[in-house]
């Protein structure tokens, strides 16, 4: 299996319209971390900069744990928001992506995608994404949430290093076929944009 396409700003920016979460994007071939990129930009870029990167050379999880991001095999990004909470509420935060990426995943690609609390996302009992919310707060303005998201999309088995071989899956594992990671960005994409509004 490899990987079908690759994220190109304009289009994802095309397809998405009028939108806050995706109202400006930026695709890097590679980074650290999204997360950390999203912080350098934080103060001169809008509510809903979304940061792809098509490999990350640091890019981590819950507790310090290093995310493992395939080259151009999954979906690795990050999103600029500013959601008028407290400090303390990041967890609504995280609870809400996690919800939203098993909710895309349910509905794109008939799979049985469930929340494992507090932050990732299970297909049969094996891990094919994840959340990260980074919130800092601001003084005399509203706190900064950065929410980093990973999807692993078009993995074989191999692409996974040794030892998280049998508890993580990808979505081309889970359909058997891989997937077209621009139409999944989209996907997740509007439905974040769409239930954060609501949140």
């Amino acid at each position: 299996m490899s990987a079908p396409d690759r994220l190109r700003s304009d289009q994802l920016r095309a397809v998405l319209g009028p939108v806050t979460i995706g109202c400006e994007i930026v695709v890097l071939e590679e980074t650290g971390s999204t997360n950390d990129v999203i912080r350098e930009r934080e103060k001169e870029s809008p509510e809903g900069l979304v940061v792809f990167a098509e490999h990350q050379t640091a890019g981590r999880g819950q507790r310090g744990n290093k995310w493992e991001s395939a080259r151009n095999k999954g979906l690795w990004f990050s999103i600029l928001l500013r959601p008028g909470m407290g400090i303390k509420d990041s967890v609504r935060l995280t609870s809400w992506a996690a919800q939203t990426v098993a909710s895309t995943i349910r509905s794109n690609y008939s799979l049985p995608a469930e929340v494992k609390l507090p932050n990732d996302v299970y297909v049969a009992q094996r891990k094919v994404a994840g959340v990260l919310v980074e919130m800092r707060a601001q003084p005399r303005s509203a706190h900064v949430a950065i929410l980093g998201i990973g999807v692993d999309v078009n993995h074989t088995q191999d692409d996974f290093p040794a030892e998280l071989r049998d508890r993580s899956t990808s979505i081309a594992i889970a359909t058997g076929c891989p997937q077209n990671r621009s139409e999944l960005a989209v996907a997740l994409l509007k439905n974040l944009d769409r239930s954060y509004a609501e949140l």
